[in-house]
């Protein structure tokens, strides 16, 4: 499938969406369909309270929808939060540091991360997290992340707000 096309159904998959679930999950569809991804989580993120909340996740068995946890202020949250970049580590050890639960993450096959941040009005509302196989997020497929699935990330939580209130 090439990237017009993907983006072509991304857009349409969102504007049908009448839930947070769908919205999220045309998301992942075209995560999955433009760099690939093994576990794609969305984590709001509530500055004021310093607090996280999985609010998607394609494996709710695994790696469930569940209640908050507080932000721990690290290098990741000074890259993702402070600098508004995304963050991209390949290697398990890259990462495990910085992820509680890393061992989870490893036992589901995924020892590379890349997190993207969803900036709205100059702060972040949010995170999207994308777990795969080591060496996964390669230059080209992080720069294929930063092209495409940033903007549309905005997009799907926007639309994902409209059904969670």
């Amino acid at each position: 499938m090439t990237q017009d096309t993907a983006l072509t159904r991304f857009q349409q998959d969102l504007s049908a969406a009448t839930t947070a679930e769908q919205a999220y999950g045309s998301l992942d569809v075209l995560t999955q369909e433009l760099i690939g991804v093994k576990l794609f989580t969305v984590t709001a993120i509530d500055m004021e309270a310093e607090l996280a909340r999985r609010a998607y996740t394609s494996d709710p068995q695994s790696y469930p929808v569940s209640g908050t946890k507080p932000i721990v202020r690290n290098s990741w949250f000074a890259i993702v939060h402070d600098q508004q970049e995304c963050f991209v580590a390949n290697k398990l050890e890259e990462f495990s540091a910085l992820y509680p639960d890393y061992e989870l993450i490893d036992s589901l096959g995924c020892q590379a991360a890349m997190n993207l941040p969803i900036v709205i009005g100059g702060t972040l509302v949010a995170t999207v997290n994308l777990l795969d196989a080591e060496g996964q997020y390669t230059e080209e497929r992080v720069q294929i992340a930063k092209e495409h699935l940033l903007l549309a990330s905005v997009a799907a939580f926007c639309v994902a707000q409209r059904f969670t209130g």
